[in-house]
């Protein structure tokens, strides 16, 4: 590939990627988890569970799209291995079926993690004058924001 020059140094560029590896990391587990659950609900919200969890991860594999392509941009090498994303999320996989209540309090610490992170990413694109992370992240952290206020909802 040849030499990346966008007016951002390599050292923000990678520092950058970096975090944005550990969003990748967040977003992919939380995809997994969201459809997991969206397989798995049963009770009285089983309807609208499991359609709004489908909405929920079919914006996250575009998501993860745009994440990933962001970091390639960067000229970084994105993860893709589960044991990559394993190593990198600040989420834990959930082990059995959890209740449906127990689904919508799980998700919630879930996007309030992405959150997080989307926090910890913004700060090392706004001091790389990276407008174009600082853009998507922006918009991965409303999006999470507003989804876990919904979850809260609902409880």
């Amino acid at each position: 590939m040849s030499t990346i020059d966008i007016g951002i140094s390599q050292a923000n560029r990678q520092e950058v990627a970096d975090g944005l590896k550990v969003l990748l990391a967040d977003s992919y587990t939380l995809y997994l988890q969201t459809h997991n659950f969206h397989w798995n609900v049963t009770g009285p919200q089983f309807r609208d569970l499991h359609l709004m969890f489908e909405e929920h991860y079919t914006e996250l594999a575009v998501a993860v799209d745009d994440i990933a392509e962001r970091i390639r941009t960067l000229g970084v090498v994105a993860p893709g291995t589960y044991a990559e994303f394993s190593s990198l999320s600040n989420i834990s996989e959930t082990s059995g079926v959890p209740s449906a209540a127990e689904m919508v309090s799980i998700l919630t610490t879930s996007h309030e993690t992405v959150v997080r992170t989307c926090r910890e990413v913004l700060k090392a694109s706004q001091e790389a004058a990276d407008e174009s992370t600082i853009a998507l992240v922006s918009d991965r952290m409303r999006v999470h924001e507003k989804t876990a206020w919904m979850l809260r909802s609902l409880k």
